[in-house]
């Protein structure tokens, strides 16, 4: 189990150290731009607004918790019915 463990966690480091040079590669300055810039001084780009996008994400995770619940709460009562019809069942010995 350890050994699975360590195996496991050495093959993820050992890729994110062959990966890291590509991702700093890969955020490194646009061409043009030399230094930092405020955000209050760079031009308006095109927006989505967050709330509508936000009340979506957790409605769609309520109804996924719901939905579940509602699973086991079947599957639990099922099971319930069949430990009843076996309580009641004669005993064959």
């Amino acid at each position: 189990m350890i050994r699975r463990v360590l195996v496991a966690c050495s093959t993820v480091f050992s890729t994110l150290a062959l990966l890291a040079p590509a991702a700093v590669a890969a955020v490194q300055t646009p061409p043009g731009q030399s230094e930092f810039v405020p955000a209050k001084d760079l031009p308006p780009t095109e927006t989505i607004p967050a709330a509508p996008l936000l009340v979506a994400a957790y409605a769609i995770i309520w109804l996924a918790v719901m939905v579940y619940v509602w699973t086991i709460w079947r599957r639990l009562n099922r099971v319930e019915t069949e430990m009843r019809a076996l309580a009641n069942k004669p005993d064959r010995r």
